[in-house]
C-alpha cells in the first residue's frame, strides 16, 4: 500500500460506490431498501426481478458498503448500512434533474404534469406540524409505515384513501409523503384529493430523506 498514491486509493474506493449504483434496478432497490428491512424475496417481487438477479444487485451495494445482511433461518434480509445511502441518492437526483436534460424532461413530462404546484419542504412542514396547521398522511403501505414514519403521520395507503376520506379534515391543509421525490403514491393521493376538494400538497421527498435529516420519526417496529 505504501507504494500506492493514496488520492487515487481513495478514488478507486469512490469508484467501487458509484459503481455499485450504476444500475437502475440498484437505485430501485436501495429506495426500498430504504424504506425497511426486507428479504431478497420480497425485494425481488416488489422490483419485479427474479431472486438470482435480485441477488447479484444487493451484493454489489453490500459490497459498496451500502447496505448490510443478516440471515433468519434460510433467508437473508438486507437493511441500509445508515442515511448516507439517502443522502448519496438525494445528491444523485440533484445533479441528474440540473445536468441531464432528458432527466429534466422526464420530470417536466411525467411529475409535474400529475402536480404543477411547488411540493412543501421538510423545514416548512415541520413548522406547520409544530403550529398544527396541516394533517400529513403517509401513502405508503402498512409494513413501510409500520417499521418507521414521519412523527405524527396517519397510515392512509393509496389503495385505501378514497374509502377513507370522510375521515379526513376538510378544514385543514393536508400533506402526503411516500417512498422518496420519485415515488408515484403521494402525486396520486394529492390529486386524488383536490378532486375531492381538499386543499393537498405533496412533501418534497419522503420518509427516508425526512429521517436521514434528523427530523422527528416514530419507529415502533424498527425490527421488523
Amino acid at each position: 500500500m505504501s507504494n500506492e498514491h493514496p488520492k487515487r486509493l481513495a478514488f478507486e474506493h469512490l469508484a467501487t460506490v458509484a459503481k455499485a449504483m450504476a444500475h437502475p434496478r440498484r437505485i430501485e432497490l436501495l429506495e426500498l431498501v430504504a424504506q425497511r428491512e426486507r428479504s431478497v424475496e420480497e425485494l425481488a417481487a416488489l422490483a419485479e426481478l427474479g431472486f438470482n438477479n435480485a441477488s447479484q444487485h444487493l451484493k454489489q451495494l453490500r459490497q459498496a458498503g451500502l447496505l448490510t445482511a443478516r440471515k433468519t433461518g434460510k433467508r437473508v434480509l438486507y437493511r441500509l448500512a445508515d442515511d448516507g445511502a439517502v443522502r448519496l441518492l438525494a445528491s444523485l437526483n440533484e445533479v441528474a434533474e440540473l445536468r441531464i436534460a432528458e432527466m429534466e424532461r422526464v420530470i417536466r413530462t411525467y411529475f409535474r404534469s400529475r402536480d404543477e404546484l411547488d411540493p412543501i419542504s421538510r423545514r416548512e412542514l415541520l413548522r406547520r406540524m409544530r403550529d398544527g396547521l396541516v394533517t400529513v398522511i403517509d401513502a405508503r403501505p402498512r409494513e413501510e409505515f409500520a417499521a418507521g414514519h414521519i412523527q405524527g403521520a396517519i397510515n392512509v395507503p393509496l389503495g385505501e384513501l378514497r374509502r377513507r376520506l370522510r375521515k379526513l379534515p376538510r378544514d385543514q391543509e393536508i400533506v402526503a409523503y411516500c417512498r422518496g421525490p420519485y415515488c408515484v403514491l403521494s402525486y396520486e393521493a394529492v390529486a386524488e384529493l383536490r378532486k375531492r376538494g381538499f386543499k393537498a400538497l405533496r412533501l418534497e421527498d419522503g420518509y427516508p430523506e425526512w429521517k436521514a435529516a434528523g427530523l422527528p420519526v416514530e419507529c415502533p417496529s424498527a425490527s421488523a
